[in-house]
Parts: structure tokens; C-alpha cells; sequence
């Protein structure tokens, strides 16, 4: 008894997988309808017992057989199958994260009405053929920032009758990333811009116009030449020899009316326009200091010290935001 406790305990440790359910992680119990039907069979026994009926006797015993029949292939429906964690994309605050999750069923035939779900989520029904895989979302809405986890994930069937529910829980190491939800103020206020000298930057200036050269992923959308592109010659951004460029710092402190959530999500808006503008931008936290710079990878870096700013381990606070 004290080895089956612990067995079950283990299965609330997040596990990276992938899983495999072996005989060890699934459980079968009798639904409703397979109480009533026992209760049925029961009830023809005993008429058949007090009747001394050997019809009554064969049919009881065929419905029972089919019962037990129908108990073994609940369990082999879910037996073998196995489950791979994807990598959920970052979401903000008030959005709803979605953990991909790749079901295989490698050997043994085709499995029906199989149905995957988070608790307190609405379930997902598929089938899988013989040596087939899909992969499915889960979703679970994501109402404050920081690492969301998906929790116990179920994979469930009661195929082929009904009559009894075979189960497996998982708890997959699968956590989505939520950023705070941006403000709804638009706008970048004029006095964050600062004028930088870049005198020999080889085109990254923005003083004289020097020449044009295609769009690069990331350019600022001031520089592209719209006249080009109403000629139908292609986007094109034009490229300045030496002079001055903007840069842009992000200053918690300029923000010392607003609570910690509020500032947050400020800041969150001016990256998300910055970046849209194309503006190479810094961000300043109390704790943390990140240099100016431009691309995705900055941007996400940005987000996410904003997402886990005074936070435990990434652990969501308390409360509404």
C-alpha cells in the first residue's frame, strides 16, 4: 500500500517526457452505464438461478463476457500511446495559451474516441490511425503575467461500449511565458528620445541621404521609400551617410505615478512601438539594465524581464492585474 501511495505521488512531479503509458499508468473504473448494466446482470441471474433457465443463463453470461471483453480493449485503446510536450509560444496577460502536444500511437492498431483535456477545460476527441500521430492544443487562458503552467494534463477513453473509463493523468513540464498585457495609451513620449552621433556608420546615420538598398527585416518604417513602391520598383529603404540616430530609453522611473502593474504595462506598449517603429531602444528596470538594440530577440528579451519582474521562480503574483 505505502509503494502504490508513492507511485501515485510521483505522478504529480512535472516529467519532461516524452511518456510512454505503460500497464502502470492506467487506471479503468466502471462508468454509470457499467454499473447499471452489472446491476442488470446481477438481477438476470438471480431469474435465472430461480427459474433454473438455461436460455437466461447463456444470455447472461454472453452479455457478461462482452462486458469483460469490452473492459480489456478500454485499457489497450489507451495502452502504448505516446505523448511528446511541444513548446508553447509567449502570450500576454489576458490572452489564451496554447501547449501543443504530440500524440503517437507507434505500435498496435488504430485508436478510437480518445479524448485529451486540462482540468476544468473542455475535452478534445480524436482517433489515431495504426502508426499515426497528431498533434493537438490545449488551452488554458492565461489572466496574469509570468510562467503559466498547463497542469495535469488527462488522456481518457471509454471506448468501445461505454461501459467502463480507462485514464491516464500526465503532468508534462510544459509553462508558457506571459507577458504583461500592453497599455491601452498609445504613444511614445517625445522627451525618451535621445540624438546619438554615428559620424562614418557606413549608411546608419540619419543626417544626408546617401543611397538606396532593399528592405531588410527590421528597418525602420521612416526610412522606407514609399515613392519607389508606388512605382511598383519594390520596398526599398533609403540608407544616410553618417550624422545623427535616435535612440530610445525606457525608464521605469518615468513612470513614478502609476503602481507596479500599471508601469508594467506601459512599458510593455513602448517596446511593442518601439519595435514597430524600428528604433533601437533600452530598457531600465530597478534591477536590471538591458543596452539599446533592434529584432525580435531584443524585443522578447525586453518582454520577458518585464513578464518576470519581481517575481519568485517566474511564479505569477497574486491578485488582479
Amino acid at each position: 500500500m505505502l509503494a502504490f501511495w508513492r507511485h501515485l505521488f510521483r505522478r504529480d512531479r512535472p516529467e519532461s517526457g516524452p511518456v510512454t503509458l505503460g500497464r502502470r499508468r492506467v487506471y479503468i473504473i466502471p462508468t454509470r452505464s457499467g454499473i447499471i448494466f452489472a446491476v442488470i446482470l446481477l438481477a438476470m441471474l438471480i431469474g435465472a438461478i430461480n427459474y433454473q433457465n438455461s436460455l437466461a443463463f447463456a444470455l447472461t453470461f454472453l452479455l457478461a463476457s462482452l462486458a469483460l471483453v469490452s473492459m480489456i480493449h478500454a485499457v489497450r485503446n489507451l495502452y502504448g500511446l505516446r505523448l511528446t510536450r511541444g513548446h508553447p509560444q509567449p502570450v500576454f496577460a489576458g490572452d489564451t495559451a496554447r501547449f501543443a502536444l504530440s500524440l503517437e500511437n507507434r505500435n498496435g492498431p488504430a485508436r478510437f474516441a480518445l479524448r485529451l483535456m486540462l482540468d476544468g477545460q473542455q475535452p478534445i476527441t480524436l482517433d489515431l490511425t495504426q502508426n499515426g500521430g497528431q498533434w493537438i492544443e490545449l488551452c488554458r487562458h492565461a489572466p496574469r503575467r509570468g510562467y503559466l503552467s498547463a497542469g495535469r494534463i488527462t488522456l481518457y477513453s471509454r471506448y468501445p461500449l461505454g461501459l467502463f473509463h480507462a485514464w491516464s493523468n500526465l503532468n508534462l513540464a510544459m509553462s508558457c511565458l506571459v507577458y504583461p498585457r500592453p497599455d491601452q495609451e498609445r504613444g511614445l513620449p517625445p522627451q525618451m528620445l535621445q540624438e546619438r552621433g554615428s559620424a562614418g556608420d557606413q549608411g546608419r546615420g540619419s543626417d544626408d541621404f546617401a543611397s538606396l538598398r532593399p528592405y531588410h527585416v527590421g528597418d525602420s518604417l521612416r526610412h522606407i521609400h514609399w515613392k519607389a513602391l508606388a512605382r511598383e520598383q519594390g520596398l526599398m529603404t533609403k540608407q544616410f551617410g553618417g550624422g545623427i540616430t535616435e535612440e530610445l530609453w525606457l525608464h521605469w522611473e518615468q513612470l513614478g505615478n502609476l503602481g507596479q502593474e500599471a508601469r508594467l504595462s506601459r512599458l510593455t506598449r513602448w517596446v511593442l512601438e518601439a519595435d514597430e517603429l524600428g528604433l533601437a531602444y533600452g530598457l531600465s528596470l530597478p534591477d536590471l539594465a538591458i543596452p539599446p538594440g533592434r529584432g525580435e530577440r531584443h524585443r522578447r528579451r525586453c518582454l520577458e524581464a518585464l513578464a518576470l519582474f519581481g517575481l519568485v521562480d517566474g511564479e505569477a503574483p497574486h491578485g488582479p492585474q
